[in-house]
Formats: C-alpha cells, structure tokens, sequence
C-alpha cells in the first residue's frame, strides 16, 4: 500500500495528495500529525509546498527523521520560483540514506500573498492545467521510475532559503488580529506547530511560527491582517473540502 504524506495549509499539497491517491491507491497521513511507522507502507510519497525556495521546517524534520528502505518519492509545488528546491529534497534525502527515487515538481496557485495579490485569472489558468500536470507525475510514481537531479552549476537559491529559515519564526510579529475577529480559535485549532493561543478572550501568537500561513488564509472573518494591510483575498484551493486539510484520509 501506498502512504502518502502531506503538509498542506491552503489546499494545494491534499489537492495533489488526492489525485495520486485517486490514481494509485494508498492511505493520506498529514505530516505533522502522523506517530506511525512510515515502514508500514511498500511506497512512501512525500507532497509538499516549496517555501522560500526549500522545505518547509514541518517536511524537513520529516524526512531527516525517516528510517526507511522503502522507496520514497516526493512531489513538490510551488506558486513561484521552485528555483533549487527538487535539488535540495533529493540531496537531504540522499544524505539520510532513503532511497529516493523521484523529485517532482507541479505548479498551484501562489500562497504567499501577503504583499501582493494574484490575479484570479492566473489562479483559475493554474489549476485548470494541474491535472494535465499531474499525470506525468503520476506515471512516474506508479511505474517507478527513478529521477536523479544533477547539482546545479551555481546555486544562489539554497543558500538563501538557509538564511530565511532561520527568520520563519518572526513573522508573526507583523500580523495583527483586527477588530473582525470573533474569537472563533479556528487559527488555534489548525496551527500545525501549536503556536497561536487564546489568552484571556485574545487571540496570541507564539514564537514557533512555521510561516505556513494556514492562520492567515484560513480565518473566516480575514481578522489576521499583515503590516496591517487590510487585503482582502485569501486563497484556499477550490478543489478539495477545507475541512479536510489536516486530516488523513484511509
């Protein structure tokens, strides 16, 4: 049986979660949330957002705790550069000794939108050409055929990936919970590192923060607010059920 293995905050990682799951078969387990054995599977496949040009801390941990001869495949996405990110996953992989066949990477829509906005166009361009996408991926996966990915020749992306996790955690010092919130603790309940608290009817952030931005883009009321920009859009992936997000499917 397959396990597939996902960090997800908006969607994008379950929705490709589920479309190898529709194709292959297997089980869902979310990352943050799985204890088990990850040998209880023949195939491990790891889907994954790339941030900020590598790994999220979430997915890192993951793998460099993985004890496993199984054969492990990863499927990345990205909104925008995925830069070196397949290079990175595929040496972390090799330096833990996993055998890993593939490195993929498949485009969704942008999530890091906290300075910008992205045209709905693009958003709606993007996910209509994901499935066509995701059969190349899919093929891959299920006739097992190995990728290796070659070093590039100058790599300026992972070096400051290195340094930008290093800052993840201050992010949150630049949201502000406005006026809108209802008190609702929905960014408490799905916060994959526990870093937001209800303090005495207000909603408090920690120093843990991933910068996943699950808080940010999930709250119903939009009352989480970043340098105090009141954008309006948020993004969460029209093809799955939100309420899925977090959970395992078996």
């Amino acid at each position: 049986m397959n396990g597939i293995f996902y960090f997800s905050s908006t969607g994008n990682s379950l929705y490709i979660a589920e479309q190898i799951k529709n194709e292959l078969g297997g089980e869902i387990r979310y990352i943050p949330k799985f204890a088990g054995d990850v040998n209880t599977y023949d195939k491990i496949i790891i889907v994954s957002p790339i941030h900020s040009f590598g790994l999220p801390t979430l997915v890192y941990n993951f793998i460099i705790n993985m004890k496993s001869s199984k054969p492990l495949y990863i499927v990345l996405n990205h909104g925008g550069m995925e830069a070196f990110a397949p290079y990175y996953a595929y040496q972390l992989c090799k330096k833990s000794e996993l055998n890993i066949r593939s490195v993929q990477a498949v485009m969704m829509p942008e999530i890091y939108t906290l300075t910008f906005s992205q045209p709905k166009f693009a958003i709606n361009l993007v996910l209509r050409k994901a499935p066509k996408r995701m059969k190349s991926v899919v093929e891959v996966i299920r006739d097992d055929k190995e990728i290796v990915i070659q070093k590039p020749k100058k790599d300026k992306w992972t070096p400051k990936h290195l340094e930008n996790i290093k800052k993840f955690h201050l992010l949150v010092k630049d949201f502000k919970i406005t006026e809108n919130c209802t008190n609702c603790q929905k960014c408490v309940r799905i916060c994959p590192v526990g870093n937001i608290r209800n303090e005495n009817g207000s909603i408090v952030f920690d120093d843990k923060c991933v910068a996943c931005l699950s808080c940010y883009h999930r709250c119903p009321e939009k009352a989480i607010v970043y340098k105090n920009k009141r954008k309006k859009d948020r993004y969460i992936n029209p093809n799955i059920l939100e309420k899925n997000i977090g959970t395992d499917q078996v």
